[in-house]
């Protein structure tokens, strides 16, 4: 176990509060006008899944457990879970659906992720930062309106909702954060 602050923690890190593994969900740092910044963190409870929140300021110290990172590649879903495989020595683990979450969404067949394991058992799942999506609805592209600082809804391909510019159309391929949807660019290819 590791000591770090609070401020530090981010989704998919391993902590262990009260003697219990917990593996973080979502972690934002307020910093209010007044008073002391603080960090709120939503983790599962890693030996039953039940989800908390926690809130601490951001300097205080948690508990960071040591997991391992490994990259796997995903090959399926069906009733057991997420399949994924570990490419040096094409082990297979089954991740259950409350670990992949949302993310579940971006997940393709054969793409590369990091999966966190601690003692042989997947406690999170953290996709690559960006992906690069297709346009699959949105607002038909209105001439002129190509330096506008607006934006308006599109969904992707994978059902996901995003905010792009006025002039991206149906079919147009863009990058996004896969942390929070966000548009970045027209895809290059």
């Amino acid at each position: 176990m590791v000591k770090v602050i609070a401020s530090s923690v981010r989704k998919g890190n391993v902590l262990e509060v009260d003697g219990k593994l917990y593996a973080v969900l979502t972690a934002a740092n307020f910093h209010p006008g007044k008073g002391t910044p603080v960090t709120q963190v939503d983790m599962r409870r890693i030996s039953d899944g039940v989800k908390v929140s926690e809130r601490w300021r951001t300097t205080e110290q948690v508990e960071r457990a040591f997991v391992e990172d490994s990259e796997h590649t995903f090959l399926y879903e069906d009733g057991e879970g997420f399949h994924f495989m570990n490419p040096q020595n094409y082990d297979q683990v089954a991740v259950s659906p409350d670990v992949v979450g949302d993310d579940k969404a971006y997940l393709q067949e054969g793409m590369t992720v990091q999966l966190k394991m601690f003692e042989g058992i997947a406690l999170a799942l953290e996709l690559p930062t960006r992906m690069t999506l297709e346009i699959a609805e949105t607002e038909p592209v209105v001439k002129g309106q190509t330096a506008s600082s607006s934006y308006k809804p599109a969904i992707l391909t994978n059902g996901v909702r995003t905010m792009v510019p006025p002039h991206i159309g149906v079919g147009t391929r863009v990058v996004i954060l896969t942390e929070d949807a966000s548009y970045v660019e027209r895809a290059k290819d």
